[in-house]
């Protein structure tokens, strides 16, 4: 109690003495009073102002938080700095001496600076003292939970996605010294030094987890490994987005409502509510995972806010905290003028390959790389302290950056140091829960570099099968070579003659065809049509198009229905494998190294796999591959990287996987993440089917 007396003061002394130092830097900023006031006097308005900016901040910036619950997270962020210049206003107003005054905007200023510089002095004063540092963090845990029963003594897991990281990213950022927390859990310091040239010092640290890689679906995404993680299913999600015919509707992973129904028909399909049911808490993810506990989860961001439904709740959690939530916001500011100054930069230089990252883009990046992560974090450093048995939460701040500057780039390499040091942050938290804790880090999928398609050739794939198909293209893509070639090959597979200036053809309105795409993934459906079409029916109706794709040295391979063979895989020069055949004569599918059969085998499967399924080229030298979307870093397809994230775990937990086995499929890594929850908390977490199974054999 002393103690933190003393630390109070120290505190506003801190603050008092920055208040005076802005009033003298500033001219819109006074302590004093037009005819002059002395020393002493000045120096007791700053310690009243101080001291009532103090308190405003610690007792009325929650309900002010609490009163903008139906403002969109974002622009709280951006209202931070203008509450917390209306707070001093206030507190400058309400001091005895009635002497202080400041222009708005220079208020804003004040309070932002005043703020970060008691956050940090208070954080530098706490983190002398272990139990006052434990005590600062029960501050942030949830309060929800003082109701609940006493907290088990049991271990408990906490799960962190870091969204996009691929295997090979991780080890390479692990070499360079990018990620020092996961080198010393991996026994990785003296292999670094050796590989730098640098005489290692002392023994070489002993590993306290093991990596090991795993391969995803034909989807890598993270809708579908999420899903399949938290759920234990990713039957049916044959890509990022996709069309429904029975529906008449586009299914987009990240939508709200989209997400609300994956996870009610995965929950139908296992009959199992999700990884987290006992006792869990579900943290900036796309789908629940049946916690109990949830923040910033889309799949219930559509539903009307209740105590039950906290989507949103993690972001007022975190922001009532005014120290915190200017930090946030500062760093937001700084992340926003960083990534135009890189984007600018590239431009100037003429980088390739690049994509546009203008207009909202950098607040995009800035939420996902700050905001979200700052949010994230301090949710789990709350459940940590709350004793909750599992979490889990993804941080999404590399995939957004790396999509659009690349995988291995500076800037994506600068948020790798970045979420290393939240997991540094989380360990040392687990120190000072109230149970054991072990931290298991694990990635969803990778990514894999190459230019766009579009950059490459000039159009689209929605332009090429609009050719394919005979309808008319946009301008831009008819004088490409790809377009010609679309165009000659239509006219001769429809044995029409040349094409004269300006004729165009009339296009079918009931032919008009839905082109998606998921990365290096697309999907191409016919509406008009209620079933998915067999090859047959395409060669019918589109003679050219399957031709016109399959040859296009911009696409790998397609997957089409058969009436004669169930399904084949098409490829250039006339290949067509039936699916049964792909382990003897797997043709175009050979690039793309081993699972890719039984991925292709596995969508072909899915009720609502697209007419026809597109997977751009790939080249094994360089692992590149071509986004069908804006990314010169994608995934969602195969091809390279984006099909090899990892699972970091720590010893004490059993093996993934028996030597010699393969980690295939987010549904697997589910089953292997409940195992560990069962090891650790014993028969009140249940095991599904295929986990009882694989547990007995």
């Amino acid at each position: 109690m002393v103690s933190q007396i003393g630390r109070s003061i120290a505190v506003w002394a801190v603050s008092t003495l920055t208040m005076l130092v802005l009033a003298a830097l500033l001219p819109d900023f006074q302590l004093q009073s037009a005819d002059g006031d002395s020393a002493t006097r000045i120096a007791v308005t700053a310690a009243c102002g101080a001291g009532a900016f103090g308190v405003l901040s610690a007792v009325v910036w929650p309900l002010l938080v609490r009163l903008l619950l139906l403002v969109p997270a974002l622009v709280l962020g951006l209202l931070v700095f203008f509450l917390n210049g209306s707070l001093l206003l206030l507190a400058l107003r309400i001091t005895p001496s009635g002497r202080g005054a400041a222009a708005p905007e220079t208020a804003v200023i004040v309070a932002a600076v005043m703020s970060a510089v008691a956050s940090a002095t208070g954080a530098a004063l706490a983190v002398r003292d272990d139990e006052t540092y434990r005590r600062r963090l029960h501050r942030l845990a949830a309060r929800r939970r003082r109701s609940d029963p006493p907290c088990p003594t049991t271990t408990g897991l906490v799960f962190v996605q870091l969204d996009g990281v691929g295997h090979d990213v991780l080890m390479d950022a692990v070499r360079k010294g990018l990620m020092p927390t996961v080198a010393h859990w991996l026994g990785a310091d003296a292999v670094r030094q050796t590989a730098e040239g640098i005489r290692p010092t002392g023994r070489r640290p002993r590993p306290t987890h093991r990596l090991t890689p795993w391969r995803t679906d034909w989807s890598s995404q993270t809708g579908a490994s999420q899903l399949g993680i938290l759920h234990g299913s990713t039957f049916d999600v044959p890509a990022f987005r996709w069309y429904e015919k029975d529906r008449g509707e586009v299914m987009v992973c990240n939508r709200p409502t989209s997400a609300a129904d994956l996870q009610r028909r995965a929950t139908a399909h296992t009959g199992d509510g999700g990884l987290l049911t006992v006792d869990g808490a579900s943290r900036g993810n796309l789908f629940s995972g049946g916690a109990g506990e949830q923040a910033l989860v889309l799949s219930i961001a559509a539903r009307r806010r209740s105590r039950e439904n906290r989507s949103r709740a993690g972001y007022f959690a975190y922001f009532s905290d005014p120290a915190g939530a200017v930090r946030t916001a500062l760093s937001f500011v700084a992340e926003v003028a960083r990534e135009i100054g890189e984007s600018t930069r590239a431009r100037l230089r003429g980088q390739r390959p690049r994509v546009g990252r203008g207009g909202l883009y950098p607040l995009v990046r800035a939420f996902a790389t700050v905001v979200e992560r700052d949010v994230v974090v301090a949710a789990v450093m709350g459940d940590m302290l709350a004793g909750r048995t599992a979490v889990y939460a993804d941080l999404v701040a590399y995939d957004e950056v790396a999509h659009h500057s690349g995988p291995c780039s500076r800037d994506a390499e600068k948020v790798l140091r970045r979420l290393d040091r939240c997991l540094a942050l989380l360990q040392r938290v687990a120190e000072h829960a109230p149970r054991p804790y072990r931290l298991v880090v694990l990635s969803d999928h990778g990514q894999s570099p190459g230019e766009t398609f579009h950059a490459r050739y000039g159009l689209t794939l929605g332009d090429l099968v609009r050719a394919g198909c005979g309808l008319p293209v946009p301008r831009r893509a008819e004088h490409t070579h790809s377009g010609a070639e679309a165009r000659a090959a239509v006219r001769a597979a429809l044995r029409r003659p040349v094409e004269e200036k300006g004729e165009r053809r009339r296009p079918d309105r009931g032919s008009e065809p839905i082109v998606l795409a998921s990365g290096n993934l697309g999907l191409v459906s016919f509406p008009h049509v209620p079933h998915r079409m067999t090859k047959e029916e395409i060669d019918a109706r589109h003679p050219a198009l399957l031709t016109t794709l399959a040859n296009h040295p911009g696409i790998g391979f397609l997957l089409v229905r058969s009436a004669e063979h169930g399904g084949v895989v098409l490829g250039a020069h006339g290949a067509e494998i039936p699916l049964a055949r792909l382990d003897a004569e797997p043709g175009p599918l050979a690039r793309f190294g081993a699972g890719a059969a039984d991925a292709v085998r596995r969508t072909h499967s899915f009720p609502h796999t697209a007419d026809i399924m597109v997977n751009s080229a790939h080249d094994p030298a360089d692992g590149e591959v071509l986004a069908f979307e804006e990314q010169i870093g994608s995934h969602g397809g195969l091809g390279g990287a984006q099909s090899h994230p990892f699972l970091l775990s720590p010893l004490e937990l059993s093996a993934p996987v028996d030597g010699g086995t393969e980690l295939t499929g987010a549904e697997h890594v589910h089953r292997v993440l409940r195992r560990w929850l069962r090891e650790l908390n014993g028969p009140q977490v249940p095991l599904t089917d295929a986990a009882e199974e694989e547990r007995a054999a």
